[in-house]
């Protein structure tokens, strides 16, 4: 598969379910800003049937390469990150994994649950890391349980397979070249700040700095009825060039490890 056909089907499934980051982008776009994506990201748990390698592999078909990975301690989680190996344009693929065997044994067994239900079909498709939730109409109860232990467990278990966020390049924007003004202009336009850890996570100092809206509250259908929770958001990266001249490429763990709080249930005002 095409890595365009790829970014095309998971942007339109992205912005079809959060219509808050369609107007995002609308914003930018209506200020004449050509909006080009610094990366995208996935979640997953690290069962081996569904592990980062597993949702890397259409990624890699399409001409893409690992190029590092990330340790989360506090929220228990591993990332591996990959750059395409012949457009520079192309977004970077981010891939997080929940480390299930550091939680307590209530959350193993939903997880195993839900992974179980996954049909072998699916799970040996390249349409994995389009296919939503593959494991049927969540529970609320055990969603607040999962949520309790790891807000980014609960998350997934909710969402299953989709893009938990694009990434808006300012490095590409004109008029919004800081991350400042892509801020200001956020919140101006009514658009709530993830504020954990500051609204601005890095510095240039450490060659990348990172910020991004809470996730819009959305309305779930759940076994016991309709409950609203966060559903995804949209970020924003400046990159900056290193001793060599050469424009950092990488990730810094402390920095997206308060972006991952992006999807942490709040209640709207």
């Amino acid at each position: 598969m095409q890595k365009e056909i790829i970014f095309d089907k998971l942007w339109n499934n992205y912005t079809a379910q959060n219509p808050s980051v369609k107007k995002v982008y609308d914003l930018f776009k209506s200020e004449g800003e050509e909006v080009l994506n610094d990366h995208i990201a996935f979640r997953t748990y690290n069962d081996p049937r569904i592990s980062v390698d597993v949702l890397a592999r259409p990624f890699l078909k399409a001409g893409y390469e690992y190029k590092g990975d990330y340790q989360f301690e506090a929220k228990k989680l591993y990332a591996m990150h990959f750059e395409h190996k012949t457009d520079p344009l192309a977004p970077r693929v981010f891939i997080s994994q929940l480390k299930v065997e550091e939680f307590s044994p209530v959350l193993q067994r939903h997880v195993k649950a839900v992974v179980d239900k996954i049909p072998v079909g699916t799970l040996e498709s390249e349409g994995l890391i389009f296919a939503g939730n593959v494991w049927g109409t969540p529970s609320y109860e055990v969603y607040k349980k999962l949520r309790d232990e790891s807000e980014y467990a609960g998350w997934l278990y909710v969402y299953g397979f989709c893009a938990n966020h694009f990434t808006v390049s300012i490095n590409h924007l004109k008029k919004f070249d800081t991350i400042q003004k892509v801020n200001q202009a956020l919140k101006d336009n009514g658009f709530l700040m993830n504020d954990s850890g500051g609204e601005i996570k890095g510095t240039p100092e450490e060659l990348l700095e990172q910020s991004s809206i809470k996730s819009e509250i959305i309305s779930i259908r759940f076994q016991e009825g309709t409950f609203e929770i966060p559903g995804c958001y949209y970020e924003f990266a400046k990159r900056y060039p290193d001793a060599d001249g050469k424009l950092y490429s990488g990730f810094i763990a402390k920095s997206a490890d308060k972006i991952f709080e992006s999807t942490d249930f709040y209640k709207k005002d």
